[in-house]
């Protein structure tokens, strides 16, 4: 089984989605063969967000507070 974060991208008039080519070996895939995907949006984790704020604390002289501030701010434009 194939787990792997990828883009969309436009194929055509379609929209396509590019898997690794170690994955698509390991699994013993060949072209035609067919597949089934699930497809599921990426969201957001907690993990995520936490891993933004040791980035920003250890570019910034700014307060924990500040930087929760700015992650807040940036979490508010990317979901309201």
């Amino acid at each position: 089984m194939i787990k792997s974060t990828t883009r969309l991208r436009a194929w055509g008039n379609s929209i396509g989605v590019v898997l690794p080519k170690d994955e698509i070996k390991n699994e013993g895939l060949n072209v035609n063969d067919e597949i089934e995907i699930t497809i599921k949006k990426k969201t957001v984790t907690l993990k995520e967000v936490f891993g933004k704020l040791k980035e920003f604390k250890a570019k910034s002289n700014k307060t924990t507070d500040e930087l929760l501030k700015e992650v807040d701010e940036e979490l508010d434009s990317k979901f309201n």
